[in-house]
């Protein structure tokens, strides 16, 4: 059994493990102390999408921690969400105030799904249902321990499920997954049972890293050591205040800009933010506050930088 599981709740390695009392204060301040963000945000057009990529890397931003990778002939899609609400029910809980870059419809055949952790942001179980009813073929999903037998309910019979360190193949792509800080749980009941984690994956264009949510820690800089340098990293920007709840769960944009340094990036790629409001900061900070970290730690903004939802990038050796 898992080393970071105690029989009833996974852990994380320093015990920065947020409870409900945590969770009951922040959700209660936040009425008063959420900036207010505009109720709509229309997006530019989207680029038009390849069926498939055969060299280099392609990474089209869709919204949130939603990612179309191309690479090595696979299309890969991280946590993907296109629901209007990310939330147990369909009348309450965070709107979005931008559409998805790209219509669901207009996907290309997926081939492997990432799934970072069971929280509503990140594991939308209508866009999975959606996602596989038009599909000609199941894709491949894979997420951490504990969470098969829901993405098996949602039409994904071969759900694969890892612990941190497990690794699989597919195709010319190694698929790993990693440690990161986070915590896990769908509704009062479920906290911390099902396993959180982040991505590396090593193909033959370079090795990519999704980090799905985390706070900051030693982690990143062991992962640099052992995979990096990273050709591309997927990096969460946004959701980061207020920092005595979000600092152990949630990366700021300083923070995320030395990930990138520990991870020897050379390229990264900013997401999770401003799409749906889920934390205190101004629907804009998040690009703000990069901007300014960036300069103050000396990192080239060509290396660091986001995508307009269905926008995309062409990364070649």
């Amino acid at each position: 059994m898992s080393g970071h599981y105690d029989g009833r709740r996974f852990h994380n390695r320093n015990g920065s493990d947020k409870h409900l009392g945590d969770i009951s204060r922040f959700l209660w301040t936040s009425l008063f102390n959420e900036q207010p963000w505009p109720k709509w945000r229309d997006n530019p057009p989207a680029d038009a999408i390849e069926p498939q990529v055969s060299s280099g890397i392609r990474a089209t931003y869709i919204n949130h921690a939603t990612v179309l990778v191309q690479v090595a002939g696979l299309n890969i899609l991280t946590d993907p969400v296109w629901s209007e609400r990310v939330s147990p029910v369909a009348f309450a809980g965070p709107k979005r105030v931008r559409a998805p870059g790209i219509p669901l419809s207009d996907l290309p055949e997926i081939d492997l799904i990432l799934i970072s952790h069971n929280h509503y942001d990140h594991l939308d179980t209508a866009s999975l249902r959606a996602i596989r009813q038009q599909q000609d073929k199941e894709p491949l999903i894979v997420s951490g321990l504990g969470n098969q037998q829901l993405l098996r309910k949602q039409g994904y019979p071969s759900a694969t499920e890892l612990d941190w360190g497990g690794s699989l193949l597919l195709g010319d792509i190694t698929i790993h997954f990693v440690e990161c800080q986070h915590r896990s749980g769908r509704g009062a009941l479920d906290q911390m049972k099902t396993l959180w984690g982040s991505f590396v994956l090593e193909t033959p264009e370079g090795a990519i890293y999704f980090a799905g949510d985390t706070g900051y820690s030693e982690h990143f800089r062991e992962q640099g050591e052992r995979w990096g340098p990273f050709a591309l990293s997927l990096l969460p920007i946004g959701a980061y205040e207020p920092r005595w709840f979000m600092q152990d769960i949630h990366l700021n944009p300083e923070e995320a800009v030395r990930a990138h340094r520990d991870l020897r990036s050379q390229q990264s790629l900013g997401i999770h933010f401003g799409v749906f409001q889920l934390t205190w900061e101004a629907i804009d900070d998040p690009l703000v506050d990069l901007a300014d970290a960036l300069e103050s730690q000396g990192v080239a903004s060509d290396t660091f930088w986001v995508l307009e939802p269905g926008k995309g990038a062409v990364l070649t050796p």
